[in-house]
């Protein structure tokens, strides 16, 4: 049966770091009109939506997502004038705008928490505190043994408060008290007011940790930090979010996507429903296949691992999914899912046939289309990243490494920073990005790497990405399309088939096969019909491949991609 159909499913959606992405005053920092002056190239790739990471007025203890007024812009980017006028422009070129919403936790610098640590009247319960024990030193010890998602305890003691707050990131994102009923109304109101001002929907951040475990349980506060489990999908989550799609979202067309950490398919599919307050929610357990043992690890996966996982969302989901391998909180995909050196640009394609044919929804990362990778970081120093540095801090404090050589090719690895080195657009200085010393450092890499090299390219990575996103949206089959994975123990070949059961559609029936490996494979793919190409990332190769009526023998080159036509 075919899903109902909706713009957002149909959309292709493409992430903005606007820190990273241009810089137009030359003070090294990525701005508003910055995106405007790129904004032809965006439109120029076929995309249908921009997500726009936070652009509020926020002390950027982590990049933004700690805002310390909801309604005004950061001063480094711009002005709401500016803003008003990008949404204009974003809308003049027939795309839409979303925007992050950051509700589990704010800045310590917001308004709201300076009253609350004040204890002004109404405004104490707005956010979490705690009585701790003290230790025998007379020092205060956490109500509990809750660890934050950036390393060490979750609990910090505010001597203005006279006690200590919840933060489940950094110490300066104080945790929402959701479950007092003022704060979720001004919540809902701020809400408001950005969808009154015309915006196309939300991003919505840790969105299923709102809700706390009645009376935040005790643990030893003596003993190793517990995470995730104990405050993802509380008691209250689906209850905060129906109440929030009926103050809000209901009332407009927009798209709401929110990120859900600790989740399956069966609990995203409360939350994504035909009957759930979201319309699709971003997921972790493909991300997490090299770090199954935690951040500190990089584990080998198997692509029959990476198969497995996207299966089962891809056909057990009571939902519509999302469909990404990457993000400004991830490593770059092709140094992470591909070959960034001698397979980069086949490699690059490859990822960019999966994410666009996939069941879902299509979210790529600035730079994704030219096949930026991650950077080579000469020192530490040269970071930027709040949650790889806190937890390079708290390891050499506790003695878990002796100095930073020791831990370099993990950080390295998982660091933020690689997602948000600044936009390539050109070899001349600093890439194209600033006149000015840029915030982050520059990969070196850009100086054949880029923007201006991509647009001359004729059969490059750019190319490869704006005729794909063109053949996505001409052929329903590839949104709308039931799928089947095919060779699911396979150890480089991913396949897969997407139908459509529509009579009215030419093409109804597409088998895609990806050769995620260096070397050249031959297999034969059990199809019961003929078969033509339709596209693929080696179209001026011979096709070698023999058909019978029971499967098609292919020849595949080393990050081959193919789409071939079985109507």
């Amino acid at each position: 049966m075919t899903a109902a159909r909706a713009w957002w499913k149909e959309a292709v959606v493409y992430q903005i770091y606007p820190q990273s992405f241009n810089d137009s005053d030359g003070d090294g920092v990525g701005d508003l009109q910055g995106i405007i002056e790129r904004l032809d190239y965006v439109a120029s790739l076929g995309v249908d939506v921009i997500w726009l990471n936070p652009v509020y007025q926020s002390p950027q203890a982590d990049n933004g997502y700690d805002i310390s007024d909801y309604r005004a812009i950061h001063e480094a980017y711009g002005t709401l004038d500016d803003w008003e006028e990008l949404l204009d422009e974003i809308h003049a070129r027939d795309m839409r705008l979303v925007m992050d919403l950051v509700v589990n936790h704010t800045s310590d610098e917001h308004e709201w928490f300076q009253r609350s640590r004040r204890g002004e009247d109404g405004y104490r319960d707005y956010y979490i505190w705690r009585e701790g024990e003290t230790d025998e030193y007379g020092d205060p010890t956490p109500p509990n043994n809750w660890g934050s998602f950036f390393g060490g305890s979750a609990w910090e003691y505010d001597e203005k408060g006279e006690s200590q707050y919840l933060h489940l990131f950094h110490e300066k994102q104080p945790d929402l008290n959701w479950e007092n009923p003022e704060i979720r109304s001004d919540i809902y109101e701020m809400i408001d007011w950005w969808l009154e001002k015309g915006i196309d929907g939300f991003r919505m951040d840790v969105i299923n940790l709102i809700s706390k475990p009645e009376g935040l349980p005790d643990g030893d506060p003596d003993s190793d930090p517990v995470g995730v489990e104990q405050f993802a999908n509380g008691p209250r989550t689906q209850e905060f979010l129906n109440e929030m799609a009926a103050e809000t979202f209901d009332d407009y067309d927009a798209m709401t996507v929110g990120e859900c950490v600790a989740i399956d398919v069966d609990i995203a599919g409360d939350y994504v429903s035909a009957d759930g307050p979201l319309d699709m929610a971003f997921h972790f357990q493909h991300m997490q296949l090299d770090q199954q043992d935690g951040w500190w690890s990089i584990e080998d996966w198997s692509l029959p691992d990476l198969k497995s996982v996207m299966a089962e969302w891809q056909t057990d989901l009571d939902g519509w999914n999302t469909v990404y391998l990457g993000n400004h909180d991830q490593p770059r995909i092709v140094s992470r899912f591909g070959d960034d050196e001698e397979y980069r640009e086949a490699s690059a394609k490859l990822l960019a046939t999966f994410l666009l044919t996939h069941q879902g929804t299509p979210f790529l990362f600035q730079g994704d289309e030219i096949g930026m990778t991650n950077c080579p970081w000469a020192s530490f120093e040269e970071m930027r990243d709040a949650d790889a540095k806190n937890r390079v801090a708290l390891a050499l404090e506790s003695g878990d490494i002796e100095d930073y050589d020791e831990a370099r090719e993990v950080v390295e690895f998982r660091s933020r920073d690689n997602a948000r080195t600044p936009m390539q657009w050109d070899d001349s200085h600093n890439a194209g990005f600033t006149d000015g010393d840029p915030w982050i450092k520059v990969n070196p890499n850009y100086e054949d790497i880029n923007v201006a090299a991509a647009e001359t390219a004729e059969d490059g990575i750019l190319s490869y990405y704006r005729e794909l996103i063109d053949l996505r949206s001409d052929l329903d089959v590839l949104v709308y399309g039931e799928y089947e994975l095919l060779l699911p123990d396979h150890e480089t070949v991913y396949a897969y088939r997407r139908t459509l059961d529509e009579p009215s559609v030419d093409v109804d029936d597409v088998l895609v096969v990806l050769n995620v490996s260096p070397t050249e494979t031959g297999v034969s793919v059990p199809v019961d019909t003929d078969a033509a190409l339709l596209f693929g990332n080696e179209l001026d190769a011979s096709d070698a491949s023999s058909e019978s009526h029971d499967s098609i023998d292919l020849d595949l080159q080393p990050y081959e991609a193919r789409l071939y036509d079985l109507s």
